[in-house]
């Protein structure tokens, strides 16, 4: 394959559909350059969206859409499906899928992110993350197959130990997802089943830190704590996880029998620095400049959460999708100027637009820096939020009219299993339960 793919055309090559890449290749999209989007799914994510698809009230059609869809009305970008394996800057190339490569004039590196198990990667399959639709369906059918399965138990400690869950981690995502959890058993373990104690019913988020949403200021923190007590989730602060095994979590010194065990402990930056042989900083994230160009790598650049960007005050901006998009933006436009032969460019500077965590029906909370907001009115602001961020209109008003219905009738999205994958043990890959 070649760089320029027309007579005197520029070929950016972008890695990574999610949010940085899609709002990059949208800038440049029907106009005088040419553009390859090359990702090792189809489709582009709305991973803040994935706790809802874990637990039932949303299918994984609502906030995932084909990448060709995306990008089908732009006749100048192409879409390649394949998983990058290396990237070598003096050849202007990048290898994929068992050797084959194409050449670029400028690279985009949006990779993104995954689930951090600090060194207990034996640990995935037993305890998924919510990065992607495998996981997020594996964490659902873990979890309606535990209530089954305490169903037709009759021994009241088998029981207890199927209807535990235990959510490892305090940030946004843990926060979310054991709310969450908290609402699907409450809702359904008394409504529908007839043979289960609901008092049994519990949910465990366990965090390593003082505090929960470390992130936020300490009045959130303390109201998305109280919250979540009086939806009865436990909490263990200060409490680290030593070891996992397919049914239980050893926390301290105690074991904690579970039918279910979520990841949501943190996250490290893709392998795109060890592509091009750099020096990485934050745990792995590609160091760049002002206009999110990697330092000594000509015409490369590294968006979201795979690079580390400090701001204005010398900050790194956070791992978050509205850093992502705003710097895809940026980028686009950038890369047209430069094509142009502008030689000034604004530096890339980054608008918060608040930092939010949801924790259960009515209950949220959003940190704006200089003021905050909780309770119901950051619950529907939220919502109005996670909406606007879906990839399109038609995923927007899906979700908003389901989101609707559920909030007028209580009632929670079609729990379905998978009668082929109900015997799989928990220690079977991800990606194999789900083929």
């Amino acid at each position: 394959m070649t760089g320029k793919t027309r007579q005197g055309r520029s070929h950016v090559v972008i890695i990574g559909g999610g949010f940085g890449g899609l709002a990059c290749a949208r800038e440049l999209g029907n106009r005088d350059v040419d553009v390859t989007l090359i990702d090792r799914r189809n489709h582009n994510l709305f991973q803040p969206l994935l706790y809802q698809v874990a637990t039932a009230a949303l299918s994984p059609a609502d906030i995932a859409e084909p990448i060709r869809r995306t990008l089908g009305r732009y006749r100048n970008v192409k879409v390649l499906l394949g998983e990058v394996h290396g990237v070598d800057a003096a050849s202007r190339t990048v290898s994929f899928d068992g050797g084959r490569w194409i050449s670029y004039d400028y690279l985009v590196i949006a990779t993104g992110s995954e689930y951090n198990y600090f060194g207990h990667e034996d640990w995935r399959p037993l305890a998924p993350g919510l990065k992607t639709i495998h996981e997020a369906r594996l964490l659902r059918q873990r979890l309606l197959l535990a209530f089954e399965k305490a169903e037709r138990s009759t021994d009241r400690e088998e029981q207890k130990a199927l209807l535990t869950s235990v959510v490892i981690g305090g940030g946004p995502t843990g926060v979310e997802m054991a709310g969450a959890i908290s609402e699907l058993g409450q809702a359904v373990l008394k409504q529908d089943f007839r043979q289960i104690d609901a008092s049994l019913f519990r949910v465990l988020l366990v965090e390593a830190g003082p505090k929960l949403l470390a992130a936020f200021p300490e009045t959130l923190t303390d109201y998305a704590k109280n919250t979540l007590e009086n939806m009865g989730v436990q909490i263990r602060l200060g409490a680290s996880v030593s070891q996992i095994s397919p049914n239980a979590v050893q926390i301290g010194e105690k074991s904690v029998r579970a039918g279910c065990i979520v990841w949501a402990a943190g996250i490290r930056p893709s392998p795109a620095a060890q592509w091009l042989g750099l020096e990485t900083v934050a745990r792995g994230r590609i160091p760049v400049d002002m206009h999110l160009s990697v330092v000594d790598c000509p015409d490369v650049y590294a968006l979201g959460d795979t690079s580390q960007f400090l701001d204005e005050h010398g900050k790194p901006v956070p791992a978050l999708a509205q850093v992502a998009k705003q710097q895809g933006r940026y980028l686009g436009r950038s890369l047209l100027k430069r094509m142009a032969g502008e030689a000034e460019v604004k530096p890339f500077r980054f608008h918060n637009r608040g930092n939010t965590a949801v924790i259960g029906r009515h209950a949220a909370v959003f940190d704006f820096g200089r003021w905050q907001m909780k309770g119901r009115l950051a619950w529907f602001l939220w919502a109005v939020v996670h909406v606007l961020l879906l990839v399109n209109f038609e995923k927007r008003i899906l979700v908003s009219l389901q989101w609707m219905w559920r909030y007028l009738t209580h009632n929670i999205g079609a729990r379905l299993i998978d009668e082929n994958t109900r015997n799989i043990p928990a220690t079977t890959d991800i990606q194999e339960t789900l083929r």
